[in-house]
């Protein structure tokens, strides 16, 4: 069984930069500066960001990182250490290879040289930890880190917000995921041992301390389905679907954010029964995202764990997004001893469960789980535990 325990060491992250600085240096021959950003779980709110409604994920501690140093031309030199794989493009001629991985930093280099009207070139060497096709987010954080660095490497002021929104644009125009932008925003704007409470729509944010007692959990299933991709983009069109019906009566609608629970129930009888249960999750994910965020701020555990079996019944329900590995992870947690809460996180059909575990428990948890989903599946599940994490960030090589 794989079992990592992430922390936020500087120390550590110090001498991760400086050896991906010497690298960058075998490589290119120059020094560099490094940069990283995190991946994210998500504790309660799925599949609303794209509808306007409100999050709350937390950065952890797995990283995509950065290396650059700026070049005298208008060329963007790309090597990712995972792949063993360049590629190359010219800011003031693009031609990319479309449906490549580079695809994630040229969308958002194009971006901000629109932005910013004249983004340095530079050369990048890039090496992520965030485990892909996981649902923690590895898109976004090589997109934010690509970005942030981009942005210090040619001289500009970073907003961190507006960084966001132009990695999120990259990912919907360019690659061609129609995520919402909560990966993104808390791979940039995250903060170490606190959650974010993000609104979708005004992108207005609070953060939320994580009680000591508990820590972040991270099942992962090892399993990632062929129709993920095609699933999300079609719950997003079911969404605007039950919108477009929804506003014939309520003209206010422009997104489900703008639906409460009673109004769903007044009006929503007449949708199809699919679109209905697909709205029904949305409605009452957001209500629940609210209730999350008061039960944090007195630090009621009980009821934040009562909302996070809410939310996986209705994403398995309603929302219809999960799968057997995904089933049983959560019953396997559930049934342990010390869990708060138990979940998917992310977009679902494979990936990752977020747990919250009291800290006393967290070693049993972590054997428990792990048996008995081998014993199930055949499969060896990797286990992580974090604490949130900070947004992107440089980190000195030198």
């Amino acid at each position: 069984m794989a079992r990592h325990t992430l922390g936020g060491d500087g120390t550590l992250a110090l001498k991760q930069a400086a050896e991906l600085a010497q690298r960058f240096k075998a490589r290119y021959g120059g020094d560099a500066r490094v940069f990283r950003a995190p991946g994210r779980v998500n504790l309660i709110g799925e599949h609303t960001d794209y509808n306007d409604g409100f999050v709350m994920p937390a950065a952890i501690d797995f990283y995509t990182w950065a290396a650059l140093a700026p070049r005298s031309d208008r060329r963007l030199t790309v090597y990712s250490e995972n792949l063993a794989e360049s590629a190359q493009f010219d800011l003031d001629n693009p031609h990319p290879a479309r449906r490549h991985w580079s695809d994630y930093v040229c969308g958002v280099a194009l971006n901000l040289d629109q932005a910013v009207r004249g983004l340095r070139g530079a050369d990048m060497l890039i090496l992520g930890e965030v485990p892909i096709g996981s649902g923690l987010s590895s898109s976004a954080a090589i997109e934010v880190s690509a970005g942030f660095g981009l942005l210090q490497n040619s001289g500009t002021e970073v907003d961190r917000v507006e960084l966001a929104k132009l990695c999120q644009q990259a990912e919907n125009e360019f690659v061609g995921m129609r995520c919402g932008i909560m990966d993104q925003f808390v791979s940039c704007c995250g903060h170490a041992g606190n959650a974010l409470m993000l609104d979708c729509r005004s992108l207005d944010y609070k953060l939320l301390p994580l009680p000591p007692q508990v820590s972040l959990v991270i099942c992962n299933t090892m399993v990632r389905h062929e129709l993920a991709t095609g699933e999300y983009n079609k719950r997003r069109e079911e969404c605007e679907a039950g919108v477009r019906q929804l506003a014939k009566s309520l003209p206010h609608v422009k997104a489900l954010r703008d639906v409460t629970p009673a109004d769903l129930d007044r009006h929503g009888r007449d949708l199809p029964e699919l679109i209905f249960r697909r709205c029904r999750h949305v409605v009452s994910e957001n209500a629940r995202v609210i209730d999350a965020a008061a039960a944090l701020e007195r630090a009621d555990l009980a009821v934040f764990g009562k909302l996070m079996r809410e939310s996986q019944r209705s994403l398995v329900e309603d929302y219809q997004v999960s799968c057997a590995e995904l089933d049983l992870m959560v019953e396997l947690a559930v049934g342990a001893r010390g869990v708060v809460g138990a979940r998917m996180t992310g977009g679902g059909f494979g990936g990752c469960t977020i747990n919250l575990v009291e800290n006393a428990y967290v070693d049993d948890f972590r054997s428990s789980v792990a048996r008995g989903y081998e014993t199930r599946t055949g499969r060896v599940p990797e286990i992580y535990v974090s604490t949130p994490a900070e947004g992107a960030t440089e980190v000195q090589a030198g």
